[in-house]
């Protein structure tokens, strides 16, 4: 049956448009987005089919772009309007930070962190730039390795903090196997990062570890 023979109350645009997009499926708001189905299918159910093939939203959302193309009703322009929708996620939750929050307890910075680097494939080491009040400044990606690591230069990000003018900063970095345990190498990089930082007044506040969905804080750890 085509969506357009549903109830209306029960079509996904105007379940949206009536009750909220916090009332939707993954697969309805997922149709929204593909607009259209395929010979047989409608959107709803070439959503499910999709999601059914990837295994989740997360993991269809993080598809490589090979993969996504290969599956049915996502063509170039859809996975560039996906990638687009994503990144404007992003930004969006950057420009909350930037205008409302400051971070002053590890719960602040962490969420903002995982929604950042959670998905690399890649290991990335960054830093939140804070100023005198502990607001963002700016997210800087630092480096970023092969799977397993990432060479860090305490003196390339001492740099980057004078160039930003920051007062305080905030490490982290992934680990894309989905396991946040801190390393030794993480430790011992941690504190030649706070000692080259202490030479120019400021202050390292935490590193945080991403895993997949979750962090772990070097300062709750008492690892600083």
């Amino acid at each position: 049956m085509k969506i357009l023979d549903w109830p209306e109350q029960e079509r996904p645009r105007e379940k949206l448009l009536h009750f909220g997009a916090h009332t939707l499926s993954d697969a309805e708001l997922l149709a929204i987005f593909l607009q259209t189905g395929l010979k047989g299918q409608n959107a709803v159910q070439l959503a499910t089919a999709a999601l059914q093939t990837h295994g989740s939203l997360r993991a269809l959302l993080q598809a490589p772009r090979r993969k996504l193309l290969a599956t049915a009703g996502f063509g170039a322009a859809k996975y560039a309007m996906l990638q687009a929708s994503i990144e404007l996620q992003k930004r969006n939750l950057t420009e909350l930070m930037v205008r409302e929050r400051s971070f002053l307890h590890a719960d602040d910075a962490s969420s903002y962190l995982i929604s950042q680097l959670r998905d690399k494939q890649r290991e990335v080491f960054s830093m939140l730039m804070l100023d005198s009040q502990h607001q963002l400044i700016a997210y800087r990606e630092m480096f970023q390795g092969t799977i397993n690591s990432a060479a860090v230069y305490p003196r390339e990000l001492v740099k980057q903090a004078m160039d930003d003018n920051a007062a305080a900063v905030i490490l982290a970095h992934n680990h894309p196997s989905g396991r946040p345990e801190p390393s030794q190498s993480d430790i011992n990089i941690t504190q030649k990062i706070k000692q080259a930082m202490a030479l120019v007044d400021v202050m390292v506040l935490d590193h945080f570890v991403i895993g997949d969905g979750n962090a772990v804080s070097f300062a709750q750890r008492g690892l600083l």
